[in-house]
């Protein structure tokens, strides 16, 4: 049986009062979610020693998630990643969304600056948002949910529902920046990784998508065989160059439907192992590139992050899908339900 502890975490600008929950397991692992943004806060497991090691970032405060620009934790909608040129067409209908900053594109929306009505069941912790029709510009009233179940094999389980009164398009996430050496200011360049991903969706300059799906193959983003994070950061390619790293949309091998692994990544200081699985077609991954420009100047336990101070695996459907139809549809209607799973083991 998990246990979930709570306690005050402040009080945002607006006056609402935020919650963390902690889910505790037997095995030595905490893990920490607040109600605002339905944040992962901390997700603290024994290292090869038996020390607990928090390999996730974020703040201490709820001020500096408020004013943060990174999304540390956060689930992230209605559309992860971006919306090309912040507009999109469906049914016939043009929608204007609202641009993100220092973008021609639409990004990741608002859900991480909102607050979400928690509930326990039976050891998990369910968060709940209503999205309010034309917010940020998407149609239709959006009822979200969110679980989160802490298993005892250290397992973190997070399975996403959502409905819609009208159509609409959707494509959830977590957000979380994973850093396996803890919370020491160090880079992720030194960890190894393997994703299960022979294909990746092509940018353009403004970080919009092309449409086209390329073969890993010869490139830096092949991560199909163990390979250190940091070992091809000085290589030519253009599409790591255009995003002076790993920001990439990666496609999962495989068929669609049910939960597949997506990977794992080690950290040989720690000893610290996170294998991912997810339901989703895809995963973005992300190595930290800008993080450095975070208007907060400091993390937890008062430490500056660095530039590729974390990386990301966000379980999605394919950037600006709605715009490509030969990419994997993220058209939700009445009367259906969107649903997905993406589950982070801790070894």
């Amino acid at each position: 049986m998990i246990d979930i502890l709570t306690k005050e975490f402040g009080q945002t600008k607006e006056g609402d009062k935020v919650t963390s929950f902690e889910l505790r397991s037997r095995n030595g692992a905490r893990v920490s979610i607040l109600d605002f943004g339905c944040t992962i806060q901390s997700v603290i497991v024994p290292d090869r020693e038996g020390t607990p090691t928090d390999v996730v970032l974020g703040y201490d405060d709820i001020a500096s998630y408020e004013n943060g620009s990174c999304y540390y934790g956060a689930v992230v909608g209605r559309y992860a990643n971006r919306i090309g040129n912040a507009r999109f067409v469906l049914d016939g209908k043009e929608y204007l969304l609202e641009k993100s900053s220092g973008e021609s594109n639409h990004v990741h929306g608002v859900f991480n600056k909102r607050m979400f009505e928690a509930f326990t069941d039976d050891g998990a912790l369910i968060l709940q948002y209503v999205s309010p029709d034309m917010e940020e510009g998407y149609p239709g009233n959006l009822s979200v949910e969110v679980r989160y179940d802490l298993r005892e094999d250290n397992s973190l389980e997070i399975t996403y529902k959502a409905t819609t009164d009208a159509p609409t398009v959707l494509n959830l996430t977590n957000h979380s920046y994973f850093n396996l050496n803890g919370q020491d200011g160090s880079t992720i360049l030194d960890h190894k990784l393997q994703l299960n991903c022979g294909h990746f969706t092509e940018y353009e300059k403004s970080f919009a998508q092309t449409g086209k799906i390329i073969s890993v193959d010869h490139t830096p983003l092949d991560f199909r065989t163990e390979q250190i994070i940091g070992a091809r950061f000085n290589d030519d390619y253009p599409q790591f160059r255009l995003c002076t790293g790993y920001d990439h949309n990666m496609i999962l091998d495989g068929a669609e439907g049910g939960l597949k692994p997506i990977g794992w990544a080690k950290s040989e200081k720690t000893g610290i192992c996170l294998e991912a699985f997810t339901t989703e077609p895809a995963i973005h991954f992300y190595s930290g590139n800008y993080m450095h420009f975070d208007p907060v100047s400091k993390g937890k336990n008062g430490i500056r992050y660095p530039k590729n101070g974390g990386f990301c695996l966000e379980a999605q459907h394919y950037p600006d899908s709605v715009n490509h139809p030969h990419f994997p549809s993220t058209v939700l209607r009445p009367g259906e339900i969107y649903s997905q799973k993406t589950v982070y083991r801790f070894k």
